[in-house]
């Protein structure tokens, strides 16, 4: 994985970054049979919005991230949600194997990746991962919905062309959310191993602010590309040219999980 969300960039990540639908917790739970005894990874755990919510339906929560930003944050959020069980784990998808030989084989019920995937060797990663999982166990890949410049509504569009003017330079990649990169970790998935794979979704309406939606923007963008304090008011002002008076931007949110069992 790679680091470069630290700072200002890792707190606009805990304030905006939308969290996730109750359902896929029931959904997770029941395909792992996740309970009290439980150990859970969330690998690349950013700043808890999984580690959390995961923390109250099984017995612990590895949370490990590489930037420590991210994982301070993390920890906060487990304190502030009175998630006792949370380990925080300084660490990325390259420290797996000396997590594992700690661990020992058998010892996971399920590792959660998020979009932090799209940073590390999924090829390297899921192999690794197989020995580690108890019987009924198993690995979800999580997609939270588009990138804000991704989706496929009017406001999208014009924000993608407002921050490919800025940055000069085409915004093409989908931080693992499109179709294509979830086709390829589904192959990847069952090249390593993994059984009934298959992917669940869960889609719900919702409106952003565009205060929110600005947030969100600086939360994806690296702390080297983020727009300097003195430079947000105009940058802001040429967003909200962009997308106009609207302040309430409706987005369809498609919540994906690929699923596959060790066994």
């Amino acid at each position: 994985m790679t680091a470069g969300f630290s700072g200002e960039v890792a707190e606009y990540y805990a304030k905006y970054r939308r969290g996730y639908p109750p359902q896929l917790f029931d959904a997770l739970e029941e395909m792992f049979a996740l309970g009290a005894g439980d150990v859970v990874l969330d690998l690349g755990c950013g700043t808890g919005q999984l580690t959390v919510p995961l923390a109250s339906r099984v017995g612990s929560v590895i949370a490990m991230d590489p930037e420590p930003d991210m994982l301070r944050l993390a920890r906060e959020s487990a304190a502030l949600g009175a998630a006792r069980n949370v380990t925080c784990v300084l660490g990325g998808d390259t420290d797996v194997p000396a997590l594992g030989a700690l661990l020992g084989p058998g010892s996971l019920a399920m590792t959660v990746v998020g979009t932090a995937l799209h940073w590390m060797r999924p090829d390297d990663l899921f192999p690794v991962l197989l020995p580690l999982f108890r019987a009924r166990g198993g690995i979800a890949v999580v997609a939270n919905g588009a990138p804000l410049w991704h989706q496929d509504t009017p406001w999208s569009r014009a924000l993608r062309a407002a921050l490919e003017r800025h940055f000069g330079r085409p915004l093409r990649a989908s931080c693992g959310t499109d179709p294509d990169d979830r086709r390829r970790y589904e192959r990847q998935l069952e090249a390593a191993g993994y059984k009934d794979v298959r992917e669940i979704v869960i889609e719900y309406r919702d409106e952003l602010s565009f205060d929110q939606l600005l947030g969100g923007v600086y939360s994806a963008t690296s702390v080297e590309l983020l727009p300097a304090p003195e430079e947000r008011t105009v940058f802001a002002a040429r967003v909200r040219q962009a997308l106009g008076p609207e302040d309430r931007l409706p987005e369809t949110v498609r919540v994906s999980a690929l699923v596959g069992r060790a066994g």
